[in-house]
């Protein structure tokens, strides 16, 4: 089993966030960024019934519920670095993302929106 995430540095949270911002982050900011909002979701709502994915940098599982041990849990969330920074940050509303298909949520507790903003 890997490694649980930790939340990153503060520091270092707040100048990838501004890179990125600029439109100059690199893919490793993306990735420390990624990692970091992960850490944080996974704290706040601990637990293994849906499982979070951003191909390619990470994937938790978080919210109390039924729990799964092989396969696919019964909620999936997948979405891209840009869109779960945003949603982090507060730029972009859960609703808007999953209209957009920026998000691909399915089953039950996938709506990820009590728990964001987290930056």
């Amino acid at each position: 089993m890997p490694a649980r995430l930790r939340p990153a540095d503060p520091a270092d949270v707040a100048a990838a966030l501004a890179r990125h911002r600029a439109g100059t982050a690199e893919r490793a900011d993306l990735k420390l960024l990624v990692k970091h909002v992960l850490a944080v979701l996974e704290t706040r709502a601990p637990g293994r019934s849906v499982e979070v994915r951003v191909p390619p940098f990470a994937a938790i599982q978080m919210i109390e519920g039924v729990r799964h041990t092989r396969g696919t849990p019964p909620a999936v969330v997948e979405t891209d670095a840009a869109t779960l920074i945003a949603l982090a940050t507060g730029d972009l509303a859960w609703a808007d993302a999953e209209a957009s298909s920026a998000v691909r949520a399915s089953g039950e507790r996938a709506d990820l929106a009590p728990y964001l903003p987290v930056l």
